[in-house]
């Protein structure tokens, strides 16, 4: 299943947290995008998955559950 997380980090120190947890996913990541947007304190990432739905709800709950950190799936259908 191809899924898409879409991640804002408002936190630098956060980063380094949500770093760690997608190199813990690497085998299943496909592509990921980083746009730091300094001037508003954010930075936004997209990462596609080529994994089952249980590990993209497990990451995506991780990630999720990371001071100032916020993250949301999207399914691509197979």
């Amino acid at each position: 299943m191809i899924a898409l997380i879409g991640i804002l980090v408002r936190n630098e120190e956060a980063a380094e947290r949500v770093n760690e947890l997608l190199h813990d996913y690497r085998d299943a990541v496909c592509g990921r995008l980083g746009l730091p947007l300094r001037d508003k304190g954010l930075n936004v990432i997209s990462v596609v998955l080529d994994t089952d739905a249980g590990r993209v709800n497990a990451l995506t709950g991780k990630l999720g559950r990371l001071p100032d950190v916020k993250a949301k799936a999207l399914y691509g259908n197979e």
